[in-house]
């Protein structure tokens, strides 16, 4: 787990100073060492850091100013084998090919006996070697071979070409800029940033859609002209002409099994879940699980004890989020783990409110909880946690997806929406409701974003003019179908959303989230089971709770579904001093000229429900992100 940098300058050699600046922006992602390769005159040399360990230091000299037409920058968070032996960028034996990679690869071990077979040797005990072997043998197609969580960037100077991968669902971030000058990239825009031939401007498109799903849709980003690597993608630099080529290595499966009984499907799952966490406790640190009471999460620590039987987790626990303390305290006392649970006051979050919503690199529609639950791991001495992550999105599990076959029958009186004139709230709530004419539209009313009327009518008209607001570029299939449903959750809810969130909280304290349901295999094979099974339109994860039965106490298979989050509209309408953050914060937003004033007094002075407070604090993390990446360089 680390970050990684870079730069191909297509038209001279510039200064190294770019790549000792984009690596200094995410020195936050590994904090125990870094690295830097360059390429001069066709010839490669690698070098130490500042940060650079001790032993780095005696045997690469220190980078200091020079000059390099292609760059690689890197930082390390030691989880496998702690060694210098790990230390990136890693060049192979003949020195023609380099890596960097941000990750972990699962079934490492796997892979590395496998390439023991074709006679290949190892120095180090690390998946960094094991990628960099396996490219030599496979190349390319040793992307679809990876279980894990990976961006990586590969340098062959045999091929001249520089490749790019980045995992299956996007749980390690890459973005990277194409312009006149070079091509850029980098685990965080803030390293992109960081780069004098990278100017930042706004991207309207992406602060559209940011305001309408709570995350700006890859690969788009809120930044004209930076874009992410799309999940399970390659992409491919010519470093003679420049030409860039795009490649998917994986797709989504949507071959239905419908050989299969419900009883086999309950019982595989299991067998996959208990395989994935056993490969995802493996490190050479210590391992904890986060636990918010819910079923994802407490099944998970479940699982992971009898494969180590001193595991222990940690909750933190907000206002009004007792029940889900109770539980997880309940699940812990079964198992006899220990059990630490951190409970996170208003003035605590009020501390670094502004810093850790800058952290962001778009706006945000709520308050990050998972920063928090970064740092107290940390404190705690914890670098790697075990993650419920990604249940909801593979199983089924956000409330609003009970609603599609209500919508499906529906949706065919949409007609009704030409015949309402009048403008009040309760009427243009009806109005967007039956403008929902696809899948997609279904999804996006669940994602409690500004409505797309509402983004109309807070933009100015000049900018909204430049907007493209034809979202039909971002339908996948279609299918009328949970099917159709579950491809956007898990395109855009979690790889466009919530792994990209994980990342940035968890990086920013130098912490390793992991992901167990989230495994090629799992995802593989939930997707192709009959939707009976994985949707009756009444209880959201039915597969999962037939699961977790046979672990997990009544209480918390019974608790309501909740959202690891922290109460914002309590916060926004019960603290003087937020309301006082926001208010300062709206009046610097409205003199930039971007957003209609009176749209932002009418939303501010009618704060009636939770979804009127998410638009507010949309607007507030649009201002403190444009303070940070505009004028704060």
């Amino acid at each position: 787990m680390c970050g990684i940098c870079g730069y191909y300058s297509f038209k001279k050699e510039i200064s190294t100073k770019n790549i000792l600046e984009m690596n200094k922006a995410i020195q936050h992602r590994g904090p125990d060492d870094e690295g830097f390769w360059l390429l001069n005159q066709n010839e490669g040399k690698s070098f130490s850091g500042l940060d650079s360990t001790e032993k780095i230091k005696s045997t690469f000299p220190i980078l200091k100013d020079e000059k390099s037409q292609l760059a690689l920058g890197f930082r390390r968070l030691s989880i496998v084998d702690l060694s210098e032996n790990g230390h990136q960028p890693m060049t192979s034996t003949d020195e023609n090919l380099v890596i960097t990679f941000n990750g972990e690869i699962y079934n490492f071990k796997e892979l590395r006996t496998e390439l023991e077979h074709f006679n290949y040797h190892f120095k180090s005990s690390s998946d960094t070697e094991v990628i960099l072997k396996a490219y030599e043998n496979w190349g390319n197609s040793m992307f679809e071979k990876l279980d894990g969580m990976f961006a990586i960037c590969i340098v062959d100077l045999n091929q001249k070409k520089i490749i790019f991968g980045r995992d299956r669902m996007g749980l390690k971030p890459l973005f990277y800029i194409k312009n006149q000058d070079g091509l850029f990239w980098a685990s965080e825009i803030k390293s992109l940033l960081k780069n004098e031939f990278v100017q930042p401007e706004i991207n309207w498109n992406g602060v559209y859609t940011n305001f309408l799903f709570q995350t700006t849709l890859a690969p788009a980003t809120c930044f004209k002209d930076i874009f992410s690597l799309e999940s399970g993608s390659l992409m491919i630099l010519d470093l003679e002409n420049h030409s860039i080529k795009k490649e998917k290595f994986w797709t989504l499966n949507s071959k239905i099994n419908s050989e299969i009984s419900e009883e086999e499907a309950v019982k595989k799952i299991d067998e996959l879940l208990a395989k994935s966490v056993s490969e995802q406790l493996y490190a050479d640190v210590l391992v904890t699980s986060m636990m918010s009471g819910g079923i994802d999460s407490t099944l998970i620590t479940s699982k992971a004890k009898p494969f180590k039987n001193d595991v222990n987790a940690f909750t933190i626990q907000y206002k009004f989020a007792e029940d889900e303390v109770k539980n997880a305290s309940l699940v812990a006392e079964n198992l006899e783990i220990k059990h630490h649970i951190k409970t996170v006051s208003d003035d605590e979050v009020l501390a670094d409110l502004k810093e850790n919503i800058q952290h962001f690199e778009e706006p945000y529609s709520s308050l990050e909880v998972l920063m928090n639950a970064a740092e107290y791991a940390k404190k705690l001495g914890f670098k790697v946690v075990l993650s419920g992550n990604g249940a909801d999105e593979l199983f089924g599990g956000y409330s609003h997806a009970l609603k599609l076959k209500k919508w499906l029958l529906l949706k065919n009186f949409n007609f009704v929406r030409n015949f309402i004139v009048t403008k009040d709230p309760f009427s243009e709530r009806v109005k967007n409701y039956f403008s929902q004419d696809s899948v997609f539209d279904f999804f996006r009313q669940s994602q409690v974003g500004m409505k797309p009327l509402e983004a109309e009518n807070i933009f100015k008209s000049d900018i909204f003019k430049t907007i493209n607001t034809d979202l039909t570029r971002f339908h996948l299939t279609e299918t009328k179908n949970y099917a159709g449903y579950f491809e956007y959750d898990m395109k855009y809810s979690l790889s466009s959303h919530h792994v990209f969130r994980d990342d940035l909280s968890a990086m920013k304290y130098g912490v390793e989230f992991r992901y167990p349901y989230l495994s090629n295999e799992l995802i593989d094979f939930v997707s192709t089971l009959p939707e009976k099974f994985r949707f009756n339109g009444i209880q959201n994860k039915p597969l999962l709770r037939k699961v977790s039965e046979n672990y997990l106490p009544k209480e918390v298979l019974t608790m309501p579904k909740r959202g690891f989050s922290f109460p914002l509209n309590h916060f926004i309408k019960n603290e003087e001093k937020v309301q006082n953050f926001i208010i300062e914060n709206l009046e610097s937003l409205k003199k930039r000229n971007f957003f209609t004033s009176e749209t932002i007094d009418t939303w501010w002075k009618n704060q009636n429900n939770f979804y009127d407070c998410v638009k507010i604090w949309q607007l507030v993390t649009f201002e403190l992100w444009y303070q940070k990446y505009f004028e704060n360089l």
